[in-house]
This record gives structure tokens, sequence and C-alpha cells, in this order.
């Protein structure tokens, strides 16, 4: 069967224009960073500036988490389900404390990275070592940000029994209750 010349181009045009729209493009020309233009640091958004202030896990520590290597935070959620003892919370605790300050250090210093980064492009004749020194130092930053996460939930781990590391995947909900063992 043929299809008609009109009817052919119109149904062209139409998926066209819908492979576009699923892209995250109009066919206007509209980028996906549409508005972003406007926020006040252009690498992050406002949330993820109030995050790395606060100090918030945003993710990073994901590899330890969903391989037995327990958040303090969320290990003192769950503390009477996970049956911590006195000396449990209280070292979670000190040590969820010790790294929500280091937190919040490097991601003042991380959001700074991203300003003076972006500054760069705020002036005529961008030079390419600063610009590579100043990449370079971003990158630093997001790495001692990530770092320090990892590094908490490693020292979570050590605190508690191969047991409590199980119960607590199960409650987080990473996988079925299965021998504690999966974890050491």
């Amino acid at each position: 069967m043929e299809i008609p010349g009109r009817l052919f181009a119109a149904f062209a045009l139409s998926l066209a224009a819908g492979v576009v729209a699923a892209q995250g493009h109009s066919p206007q020309g509209h980028s996906p960073y549409a508005g972003q233009h406007a926020r006040q640091l252009k690498a992050l958004s406002d949330d993820e500036v109030r995050q790395l202030l606060e100090g918030a896990g945003m993710g990073y520590a994901r590899a330890a988490e969903l391989n037995g290597y327990p958040g303090p935070m969320h290990v003192l959620e769950l503390a009477d389900k996970l049956g911590l003892s006195a000396q449990q919370r209280e070292e979670t605790r000190r040590l969820m404390e010790s790294h929500k300050a280091e937190a919040r250090t490097l991601g003042a210093k991380r959001v700074d990275a991203e300003r003076r980064l972006e500054a760069l492009f705020h002036r005529k004749g961008l030079d390419p070592a600063e610009l590579e020194h100043a990449v370079k130092a971003a990158a630093a930053s997001e790495a001692e940000y990530r770092l320090s996460h990892l590094e908490t939930h490693r020292r979570m781990r050590a605190l508690l029994t191969d047991e409590q590391v199980g119960r607590y995947a199960e409650l987080r909900g990473y996988l079925a209750p299965v021998s504690p063992t999966i974890y050491k």
C-alpha cells in the first residue's frame, strides 16, 4: 500500500517531533538547561547547594550502602530494630556528628570551588591553565566529599555485628532475610 506524499510527510514530521520531545528538546530548540541560566550557581541547583552545605549524602555513599556498609544516620533511625547496645548507639552518634561537621566543611569547599570555576567564565579571555586548575580543584573537592561519606560508612560497619548488618539490609529493603554472613 502506497502512502500519499502529504500524509507521509505529516507522519514523518510528527514522528520526528515526538523523538525530539522525548529527548528533552522541543522543535524550537529549547535546551534541557532552559531556565538554569537564572540560577545563582549554574553548575549546581539550589537544592544541591543546600544539601552540600548541610553535608547530606546525596547518593555519594551508595557503593558502600548497597554493599553492606550502613550509614550512621540510618543505623540510628533503626537502632531499636537492630538491637544496638548503649555503647553502639553512643559511638554511632559520635561518628555521625563528626562526619556531619566534616561533610559540611567539605560541602562548602565544593560549592566554593564551583563558584570559582564559574567565575572564570564571567570574564573575557579565559586562560586554559586557569581553567584546568579550577576544574581539577572542583573535581578534587567532590572526591573529598564522596570519600568522607564512604569512609564514614566503612567506619560504621566496624561498629556493628554481622547480624546487625544483615538485619539493616533487610530493614532498608536491600534484600530478603538472609544469613548475616553475606556481608562478612
